[in-house]
């Protein structure tokens, strides 16, 4: 079997319904036409078959698959190539992508069917699953930043998908803009690296590189450097976070794909990828903490954040820097093993925050209240990928989020014990701000939905968001309910059973930490370096209960607070806070970044500067040139074909001449 072919159709397959979707379904049938949908779930269908079957190859023949790349661009002395790395971290990636993306698109036939460009939505979201592919699978660095800015521009199309609204063309625009400042960081350490040989472009070489000491640690913390700046606007890091709660005004399906199996997580596979790089380099230790205040400074925008999708987006960001700070210790399968029980979590509970706004026409929680009723499935699914999120035994993201925190308790150092501190902090803020979302949504009692905040707006002199519309209390359709019923389902086992503590059945005591380091491309062998990795992790009963009754202890507090009449008054005295003002306006971040540099700073200041250069100083220029103009006019008459008018100039020229040597050597 051909599996260099198979790894190329993974990507071919959403690359030809976007193709099919975008020239003949749009032009030949309607610009909401549900055979779109069909097409890409089709094309998708085709891509996670194909990577169960490479998946099923490499754990039964454990074989390294070596494929010869394509001659892409030849000019004098530089090569680059076109090519598939596929290797353990790569068919991780691919089994996430295709299926959450499978999942998201089934659940888009009945989320979006009423809208007039569901054509133009499927189009988008397979060029982005085809982006995302392209990017795991990419053999040579410049393919993969190619790839990387297709997912960059598809994240663009989505975020901005209704266009007509300001919000929304304005959050496209912002995502556009700051993950911009990440790409540069990036595009710089592709060029160093590429000064230093540009073979090293070539993944595969620059592994060997690295493992035959032909990279000083200077050029790989430069290289390093600016690849974690592009990892931090994509995966969207403090500073660059700012972009991602915003960006929930696309659709909910498109947030869902966004947060758990694309767009951000393509910073953290960066990282993984080059993890050799980052590993000899002096880049560790910030990204561990950089990392660590991440997940703690996003996770306590959470707390007070109203819109359910912005609750989520924060959480996102959270979990992110625990997979960040993982792999800044060295945790490298418990980083690899989060994301991989992370997608399906986080993607149940944003197709489960679409279910609701569905029913009851708004994100803001403070219209809802006693759906639990009304929504039982969606209410159960919430449930269970909110514990998993918590890291409650014995669902998912206990598993892979213990293997993380036990990784930095037994690094035995101060930095391995300031993230794990910074770790149970995040831990108790996720499970508090989560549950929370779950007493505000589904218990107590309804309080009006999108009727009922189009009147407090209206009351206000407020702008009415389109997305508040009438609600409909009922539970959604089943095409929005059957992907969240198997989300919610691998929310509950997937962890335990890939990575077990015991051998079951026929899965090994922690397969999935063996099989992520048993990557020759990445250790090379080496059995001290695999071990470092995480290959072989211990089970820390520790850690487990004292994570467990952490994140116990912040849901028995929202419960308190949420649940129990008589502790409102605690709720209203702490709106009245300055901490409240300062998460609830989230560190005035965008106030520092949109009106002081951006309106105050570059459109106030420097702009009119510029102006005024232009108009005055360049000015200068337009003058002369008017002058010369005018003086080549008053000439023009000179030029009138007679020869004795040529021969009187050419006298009156040497005659002038002559007086100007005779006066420069009378000076001399």
């Amino acid at each position: 079997m051909n599996y260099e072919l198979l790894s190329y159709l993974v990507i071919l397959f959403p690359l030809l319904s976007f193709v099919i979707n975008g020239v003949i379904i749009r032009n030949f049938f309607d610009s909401a036409s549900i055979y779109a949908g069909y097409t890409t779930i089709f094309s998708i269908l085709i891509s996670f078959i194909i990577s169960i079957i490479i998946l099923v190859k490499i754990i039964s023949s454990s074989e390294q698959f070596l494929f010869e790349p394509i001659n892409w661009i030849s000019i004098s002395h530089l090569y680059i190539s076109f090519g598939i790395l596929l290797d353990n971290l790569t068919i991780v990636m691919m089994v996430v992508i295709t299926s959450v993306s499978l999942l998201v698109q089934i659940y888009g036939l009945s989320y979006m069917h009423s809208d007039k460009s569901i054509t133009r939505y499927y189009t988008f979201m397979s060029l982005f699953t085809a982006s995302m592919l392209g990017l795991v699978l990419s053999k040579n660095i410049v393919q993969l930043f190619v790839f990387w800015e297709l997912v960059g521009v598809s994240s663009y199309l989505l975020i901005g998908f209704w266009m007509n609204r300001p919000s929304a063309a304005n959050a496209a625009k912002k995502a556009f803009i700051m993950t911009r400042f990440g790409d540069f960081g990036f595009l710089f350490g592709i060029l160093y690296l590429f000064s230093i040989n540009p073979s090293y472009l070539d993944i595969n070489t620059l592994y060997n590189a690295i493992s035959n000491g032909e990279i000083s640690t200077y050029s790989a913390t430069v290289v390093s450097a600016g690849l974690l700046i592009g990892a931090i606007g994509k995966s969207a890091q403090f500073p660059l976070h700012t972009w991602l709660p915003d960006a929930m005004e696309g659709p909910t399906s498109v947030s869902a794909l966004i947060h758990s199996a694309t767009m951000v997580t393509a910073g953290v596979f960066l990282i993984a990828r080059f993890f050799p790089l980052f590993d000899l380099s002096n880049v560790m230790i910030f990204l561990a903490l950089l990392g660590g205040i991440t997940s703690v400074f996003a996770a306590s925008m959470g707390l007070v954040a109203d819109d359910i999708k912005k609750v989520l987006a924060y959480s996102t960001i959270s979990q992110l820097g625990y997979m960040m700070f993982a792999l800044g210790i060295g945790a490298y399968a418990p980083a690899i093993f989060h994301l991989f029980t992370h997608a399906f979590f986080k993607a149940c509970l944003f197709l489960g925050a679409g279910s609701i706004h569905h029913a009851s026409g708004t994100f803001n929680m403070k219209f809802m209240g006693g759906m639990r009723k009304i929504m039982p499935v969606t209410y159960i699914a919430m449930i269970i990928s909110s514990l998993s999120l918590a890291g409650i035994f014995p669902l998912s993201g206990f598993w892979s989020k213990d293997e993380i925190l036990a990784h930095a308790a037994h690094q035995e150092n101060f930095l391995g014990y300031i993230v794990l501190f910074l770790g149970l902090i995040a831990a108790f803020l996720t499970a508090f701000y989560m549950f929370r979302v779950i007493f505000l949504v589904f218990h107590g009692e309804w309080k009006g939905g999108g009727e009922a905040e189009k009147k407090e707006l209206l009351e206000n002199n407020q702008e009415i968001h389109p997305t508040i519309v009438k609600s409909h209390l009922e539970e959604s359709p089943n095409f929005m309910i059957y992907p969240m019923i198997i989300l919610g389902g691998l929310a509950i086992i997937v962890g335990f059973i890939v990575n077990p503590l015991i051998d079951l059945f026929i899965v090994e005591k922690h397969a999935f930490a063996h099989f992520i380091t048993d990557n020759y491309h990445v250790f090379q062998g080496d059995k001290e370096k695999i071990y470092k990795a995480g290959g072989s992790p211990k089970f820390d009963v520790v850690i487990a209960l004292l994570s467990s009754l952490i994140a116990i202890g912040a849901i028995w507090l929202a419960y308190v607070i949420y649940i129990k009449q008589n502790n409102l008054s605690f709720q209203k005295y702490l709106s009245k806070g300055i901490i409240y003002r300062v998460l609830k306006n989230k560190y005035y971040l965008d106030y520092l970044y949109e009106d002081i540099i951006i309106r105050k700073l570059f459109y106030k200041n420097l702009s009119v500067f510029l102006r005024w250069i232009d108009e005055n100083i360049d000015n200068i220029n337009v003058q002369i040139t008017n002058i010369v103009s005018r003086l080549s006019r008053s000439i023009l008459f000179l030029q009138n074909g007679q020869t004795q008018v040529y021969v009187y100039g050419m006298f009156i020229g040497i005659l002038s001449l002559l007086i100007i040597f005779y006066l420069s050597g009378g000076l001399l």
